[in-house]
């Protein structure tokens, strides 16, 4: 008896199934266009709350969608060229006058002095060697040869100084109150910049590698960057005909900030701020590298500047977030221009904090002697 209910049981529950089944699966289904309402209502009731985000960044007008740059360097401007041995085309006041000073004073003079030199060397093995002149002569002073080659070296040094000093003059001379601020920051192995009086811009330069030695989907270096080892993943943006406020330090050890065509060599040295002004007078972009010996990787330290119209100098700096400051006001960046309403009290360290300590103050008077011992005392 019980075998038959278990068995009738089991016949019930067989054929109820798929209408329990059914009847479970219909509301699910009937509920679903109430979750799609609910969910295009809480779609639309999030629409208002898009339309009020922040607008979009503005897109970086010197750079292609992909981050590759629009402007190609151009060749043998601003970068070294194989087989060349004189001074790259110079770009700045400075360097031109450099280059004519090298060129048209510094290499004639000595080439002058070196075949000069040789023609006196070859007349005295020639003249005074031993079958030509077996008596040797015993003069121990002239006074004429004597005066010139006194006189004539004093004036040499004068025409080498007279534009020497002025060059020296002109690269130490402070950058007027409209000049661009740009802080370059050493670091191991790469350059960090800041553009103080435009809203605290901040970028990192690295070196661009080649296609072989990135992972795929990793930017590398192509033509458009530039030449092999001299090409970055961000380039240092400047105005031309505007003066540039060069502002060098480090992190770390001491580097050194340099650009050929801008005839420009600063060092970065951490604790201190060197400072230095030039004017790119063309646009393009112009390549240097770290030039003082900071570790392993310091040939890999590249440095490249693409120089804009101010125009296009406004457009990039609106693009990074940042802010144009006011006409013929001096920059209040560490150390401030004079007539800045910062107050410019000491070097600021690399890191920004705190004034250093002067390091050549006198010490104290003692009496305690030098190596700490009792005077007459043995180690």
């Amino acid at each position: 008896m019980l075998g038959l209910t278990t068995i009738v049981l089991a016949a019930g529950l067989a054929l109820a199934g798929p209408a329990t089944a059914q009847n479970t699966a219909a509301p699910a289904a009937a509920n679903a266009p109430t979750e799609a309402s609910a969910g295009g209502a809480q779609a639309n009731s999030s629409a208002p709350a898009t339309a009020d985000a922040p607008a979009p960044a503005v897109a970086d007008p010197l750079l292609n969608a992909d981050g590759t740059p629009k402007t190609a360097p151009q060749a043998g401007i601003g970068m070294p060229v194989d087989g060349h041995i004189t001074l790259q085309q110079q770009v700045t006041p400075n360097g031109r006058e450099a280059h004519w000073f090298h060129d048209a004073i510094l290499l004639p003079l000595v080439i002058a002095i070196s075949i000069f030199v040789l023609i006196l060397l070859m007349w005295v093995i020639f003249r005074y060697r031993r079958a030509a002149n077996p008596t040797p002569s015993k003069t121990a002073h002239n006074t004429a040869i004597e005066v010139v080659w006194t006189l004539l070296p004093v004036l040499i040094l004068v025409v080498v100084a007279v534009p020497s000093i002025r060059l020296l003059a002109n690269q130490f001379k402070p950058a007027p109150d409209n000049a661009v601020t740009l802080k370059a920051i050493g670091n191991q192995w790469f350059w960090s910049y800041e553009y103080p009086d435009h809203g605290g811009i901040e970028l990192t330069a690295n070196m661009l590698k080649e296609k072989d030695q990135v992972a795929a989907g990793t930017r590398y270096r192509t033509e458009a960057d530039g030449p092999r080892l001299l090409a970055t993943d961000t380039r240092v943006v400047l105005p031309v005909g505007v003066p540039i406020r060069l502002l060098a330090t480090a992190n770390d050890v001491i580097h050194s900030w340099a650009i050929p065509a801008f005839w420009i060599k600063l060092d970065a040295v951490p604790g201190r701020i060197n400072e230095t002004s030039f004017t790119i007078e063309k646009p393009g972009v112009y390549y240097g590298q770290c030039s003082e010996l900071c570790g392993a990787r310091h040939a890999f330290m590249p440095i490249v500047v693409e120089a804009v119209t101010p125009a296009q100098f406004e457009a990039w700096v609106r693009a990074k977030g940042g802010t144009m400051p006011a006409v013929g006001k001096p920059s209040a960046a560490t150390p401030a221009q004079p007539g800045s309403d910062a107050t410019d009290d000491t070097a600021t360290p690399a890191n920004g904090t705190g004034p250093v300590v002067n390091a050549i103050d006198v010490p104290a008077t003692t009496n305690q002697a030098a190596t700490a011992n009792p005077a007459g005392a043995g180690n």
